[in-house]
């Protein structure tokens, strides 16, 4: 990593995370299939020491992989991103090097410019408003207490689930978020995702499996769903149909923060509505990157390269790793 753009990035991270929040954010366990109490670690592996968790919290997210706070986020900053995907939707603002991603159930031909048209964007580092998300200094204090105070954001995304149109394409399949990413180690890496707007079963929650993330990186392919799947929707076939699982109700700026090997997935949305979320990745400085050539996460350098490729010109031959490097900086 370059150490003058480490240290401005650790400069830019202290800086936000010395404001005061304007809101106060809560965990609640979203589980009852393991008690807190009941678990007496030698050593913390996943959570940095911080004084933001309590112990209670710490142990939740060592034990499960994941742990919620609710009202995380604002209403004020939940209606400022809301208000910017609509103008991006309708093609007044365009961001440079941003993909826009539509469900695999809508045929080109009924294309018109509205939130009906896109299902995803992803990397929006160079929308200001939309990266306001990145930077909040709510999320970061919590970021900081998984992957130490020298903080890059790797991934940005604002999920719009459409409604389903009949063939279920609206799902995500079950997996692990490190198989799209060619860097280690993973326990200083993690995912901040927060809610939009009240989200439940019906119109398609995540579902975690906890305890997962203490497993490996499971191989994953494109499953064989019948509506068809959409473009690195990605899924595991290894896991035990019988595991608990837990389905994340969650309220308009409520965050859900998790491990990149924790299995996790979200059904279809059955209602009328866009299911919308906002998230973001991040991971440590510390962290380097690894080379996928000869593994499972091979076909995700690829497709993400001749993605950009056709979109924005940049040569195939580009490694995802220069592709990802781009988007870090805070």
């Amino acid at each position: 990593m370059n150490q003058r753009q480490a240290a401005a990035r650790l400069r830019v991270v202290l800086g936000h995370l010395g404001q005061t929040s304007a809101r106060t954010g809560v965990a609640y366990s979203t589980s009852r299939a393991v008690s807190p109490n009941s678990f007496h670690p030698p050593q913390f592996q996943y959570t940095q020491h911080n004084a933001v968790l309590s112990l209670e919290q710490r142990k939740f997210y060592e034990e499960n992989g994941f742990l919620v706070i609710k009202s995380l986020v604002s209403d004020a900053d939940i209606q400022r991103f809301r208000d910017q995907f609509e103008r991006i939707c309708r093609g007044e603002v365009k961001p440079k090097q941003m993909i826009i991603m539509r469900d695999v159930s809508i045929a080109k031909s009924e294309y018109i410019p509205s939130e009906r048209m896109i299902s995803k964007i992803q990397g929006f580092q160079e929308d200001k408003e939309l990266f306001r998300y990145c930077t909040l200094p709510e999320i970061l204090k919590y970021v900081e207490c998984f992957t130490g105070p020298n903080i890059m954001a790797m991934h940005a995304m604002l999920i719009n689930k459409p409604p389903d149109s009949g063939k279920k394409t609206s799902r995500h399949p079950l997996h692990q978020d490190l198989h799209y990413f060619p860097f280690r180690p993973s326990n200083k890496i993690v995912c901040a995702w927060t809610a939009m707007e009240h989200i439940d079963r019906n119109n398609g929650c995540l579902c975690v499996f906890p305890g997962t993330h203490k497993g490996y990186l499971k191989p994953h392919n494109y499953p064989q769903w019948e509506g068809g799947v959409n473009l690195m929707f990605y899924g595991i076939q290894d896991y035990d149909e019988n595991s608990p699982r837990v389905h994340l109700v969650m309220e308009k700026g409520d965050t859900v923060f998790f491990h990149p090997l924790l299995i996790h997935g979200s059904g279809w949305n059955r209602t009328q509505g866009y299911r919308k979320a906002i998230s973001c990745h991040f991971a440590s400085a510390d962290c380097h990157y690894i080379d996928v050539k000869g593994t499972s996460q091979e076909i995700v350098e690829r497709e993400v390269m001749e993605l950009v490729h056709r979109l924005y010109g940049i040569p195939k031959d580009t490694s995802l790793q220069v592709r990802l490097y781009e988007m870090k900086d805070l």
